[in-house]
């Protein structure tokens, strides 16, 4: 079996729980998400990170806007829903119970 599949396929069902996460703090561009992403090891390239950022959006947990830069052409930048905030928030609560779950297993007797 192979270990770095087993890692990737772990970090990849987490991702949007992060991305949800990281722009509960903050309204933050694409570039900000994935860089808050690479600071936490769970690297990621913008065609990984589009797809779900549209999926999050057409689902209804994001909205985005558009603003001008002062280096380029205008950014789009990401920020939570009220449905997003709520979504979250049952994540947060998922996530928790399926850790205190597989620590439990971890220390099976």
């Amino acid at each position: 079996m192979n270990i770095e599949n087993a890692k990737a396929q772990m970090r990849k069902g987490i991702l949007e729980y992060c991305i949800l996460s990281i722009l509960a703090k903050k309204d933050l561009y694409t570039t900000d998400i994935i860089n808050a992403l690479k600071e936490n090891d769970l690297i990621v390239v913008e065609g990984t990170l589009y797809p779900l950022l549209t999926r999050q959006k057409n689902a209804g947990l994001l909205n985005y806007r558009w603003e001008e830069s002062n280096q380029g052409p205008p950014r789009k930048y990401y920020s939570l829903t009220e449905i997003g905030k709520a979504y979250l928030k049952e994540l947060d609560a998922s996530w928790n119970s399926l850790i205190n779950s597989v620590n439990s297993i971890k220390n099976y007797q």
